[in-house]
């Protein structure tokens, strides 16, 4: 690193990038101390805040091995007047802020970060309404994504009735990491609630409720490098069971035999199924929001007898069973009386088992915290999922653990809450290791933290209404894809035909259409029946609608060498799957007004539909040669409008690509 010190001033440069300034009129630097009151209204939160008190950091001593004006050091500390030490060191071209000495007395915490006014910001997890965050102030809380998320109708409808509304920065997976067009990056190891703030022209600036741990801070020559450095510093995914992309993972519930029907009116009509996604495989419950499940973690022998046998039976002929699992207990089952005779669950400040309502019933948490706790869910996962030969399961939740709760490391909830995602992650990989079945079983998240993309073998993103909303619909997974490619997700998938339905909210037979267009140019393709089934047009509602399904699923079964490969060269390089255009065209600068398409890998460039009615499609190519993937035709770079009917959503691919042909087998369903 370059360090230039005047004594009044200093600068801390990498590849000839400012990363860090600092002067007495524009510090670096600010601590405080304040409380917080967190309010939770059915995983979502309202986070009020005082704070007591707040210095800027001024006069300094800057220590390096050397002096003078300009200088290189692989170590730099600097002690300010305030009692604070700042110290910096360099590993493998990236800076790490680490701070040794900071008043006890200090819980909140400001770092101030040179900015451009021409760079674009992306990453801070997973964002659904706004992709570019520059301009923006970003609070991260891992929390319900809220219904609607905006000032629509259905947001205030959820508001009032429950509580439920979200906002346009609520998200499952908030990360404390971001990458900036001019291939700055930040990278925070930090869990409790954060705010960063893209909306001074010049600055960044991130303030936390405690003292990072470090903040990591690197400068690349590309955006490819750029994306490349911050993974490796975040983590991969493990590769995908190559089953996954043989087909889609069919969501069906009921009971065997009306799971078994469903099956047959999938393969019946070409629907190409490597998995049943049965997610009452535990039983259920009828509630006022709906067909929800019975959080019990054992096979339900009325729903389905013999299941074992059946998982067999089912395997035989090539379709593997998933189920689900969640961080909760109910408490009328069997396992929430063994782990509250064994102290397995959070307290509440009284010392009880700390109930939380999630939607109308109230259910305890497994308490990750707790050494024997977290063993004591990993066997579960062994012996009643593993082990009675389920492929994979949704691992589902991770963002309930109120501010007052109790927990058995004897921590401040305010500091675990967004770590519980990570501890959930881990929990079901390691039970998935101890059990041999790395890569041959897949379980899936919502919720995710820091360390998240270590352990969870997918994502997927959440609870979607059943709608065209730009907040929390269709076009909300979009962005929602991208932005998680930023920071170390490469296994991401959505809803087919989103979750949620409320009120007058329902699924459409073209919004079913649609999202499957979306989902066969994705990693996994699978769809979910919705909260209210009876409610939502379903995958085999009439005939149409399944043989448009058998279309994409064959189209993106055909794809299965490309999905292999892209995921490939994730693991190696850290590029996720979908990704941002500009990543490998840095220069067109047009491209960041876009935020409603993606590469898929290097080759494929998706331009989904997500707006009702509509049978064109307005999309921006970079700078290439194009074909598009119906026609045929060969188009440049810039601004275009294509034919867009159902069916044959805008997908293009390079000319160049090794993978020209494939596509096109793919695009006629030839060999597939």
């Amino acid at each position: 690193m370059e360090i230039r010190d005047n004594g009044t001033w200093f600068e801390i440069r990498s590849r000839g990038h400012a990363l860090l300034r600092h002067s007495r009129s524009h510090p670096c630097l600010a601590f405080g101390s304040g409380t917080a009151r967190h309010e939770m209204y059915h995983g979502n939160f309202k986070i009020r805040e005082r704070v007591g008190w707040q210095k800027h950091a001024t006069s300094y001593t800057l220590d390096v091995p050397e002096t003078g004006d300009s200088l290189t050091a692989s170590e730099a500390e600097v002690a300010f007047s305030e009692g604070v030490t700042l110290h910096i060191s360099e590993s493998e071209g990236r800076l790490e802020l680490t701070f040794p000495t900071v008043p006890a007395e200090v819980n909140r915490f400001w770092l101030m970060l040179p900015g451009d006014a021409d760079e674009h910001i992306y990453g801070c997890g997973e964002q659904y309404s706004r992709l570019d965050l520059k301009g923006s102030k970003v609070p991260l809380w891992v929390s319900e994504q809220g219904v609607g998320r905006s000032h629509d109708p259905i947001t205030l409808f959820a508001n009032l009735h429950s509580k439920a509304g979200g906002h346009w920065y609520s998200t499952y997976f908030p990360l404390p990491a971001f990458v900036s067009s001019a291939n700055w990056y930040c990278v925070c190891d930090a869990s409790a609630y954060a705010e960063f703030d893209f909306r001074a022209a010049h600055r960044t600036e991130l303030y936390f409720h405690q003292i990072p741990e470090r903040v990591i801070l690197g400068r690349e020559e590309s955006a490819v490098e750029t994306v490349s450095a911050i993974t490796s510093i975040t983590g991969t995914q493990p590769a995908l069971p190559e089953w996954v992309t043989g087909g889609m993972l069919l969501g069906v519930q009921g009971g065997t035999q009306t799971v078994r029907n469903k099956l047959e009116d999938a393969t019946a009509s070409g629907v190409k199924v490597s998995a049943l996604w049965v997610q009452d495989w535990e039983g259920k419950r009828e509630t006022a929001f709906g067909r929800q499940l019975m959080w019990n973690w054992v096979y339900d022998p009325q729903m389905y007898p013999q299941l074992p046998d059946v998982i067999a039976e089912l395997q035989a002929a090539g379709v593997r069973l998933l189920g689900y699992i969640n961080t909760f207990l109910a408490v009328e089952g069997s396992l929430y009386q063994e782990a509250r005779e064994k102290g397995y669950c959070v307290k509440n400040r009284m010392g009880e088992d700390y109930l939380v309502t999630v939607t109308t019933f109230p259910a305890a948490m497994v308490d990750l915290t707790n050494p024997a706790a977290f063993r004591w869910i990993k066997d579960v996962i062994k012996k009643n999922m593993i082990g009675i030969g389920l492929a994979g399961w949704m691992a589902d939740f991770g963002e309930y653990l109120p501010e007052d709760a109790v927990l058995h490391s004897g921590e401040p909830a305010a500091l675990v809450h967004n770590r519980v995602p990570s501890l959930w992650a881990r929990a079901n990989r390691e039970a998935v290791e101890e059990a041999g079945k790395l890569g041959e079983v897949l379980f899936f998240m919502r919720a995710g933290s820091g360390g998240s993309s270590r352990y969870a073998t997918a994502f997927w993103a959440g609870d979607q209404l059943v709608s065209w909303s730009r907040h929390d619909g269709l076009a909300s997974v979009i962005p929602a894809g991208i932005s998680l490619g930023f920071t170390g997700v490469g296994a991401w998938h959505s809803d087919l035909g989103g979750y949620t339905t409320l009120a007058w909210v329902k699924r459409s037979k073209e919004l079913f259409m649609r999202w499957a267009e979306h989902a066969a140019f994705t990693p996994l393709m699978r769809t979910h029946e919705g909260n209210r089934p009876d409610d939502n047009w379903q995958f085999n509602s009439d005939d149409q609608t399944l043989s448009h399904l058998a279309r994409m699923t064959r189209i993106y079964a055909g794809l299965a060498p490309y999905h292999r490969a892209v995921f490939s060269e994730y693991t190696a390089s850290g590029l996720a799957p979908i990704r941002h255009p500009y990543i490998h065209y840095e220069n067109d600068t047009a491209l960041h007004r876009y935020q409603y398409q993606y590469l898929y890998g290097r080759d494929l460039l998706v331009a989904p539909v997500y707006r009702k009615g509509r049978r064109q499609r307005s999309l921006f190519l970079p700078e290439d040669d194009w074909v598009h993937l119906w026609s045929g035709e060969h188009y440049g770079g810039g601004k275009c409008r294509v034919s867009a009917p159902v069916g044959q959503p805008p997908v293009f691919f390079r000319s160049t690509s090794s993978f020209a042909e494939l596509f096109r087998r793919a695009a006629t369903l030839e060999s597939v």
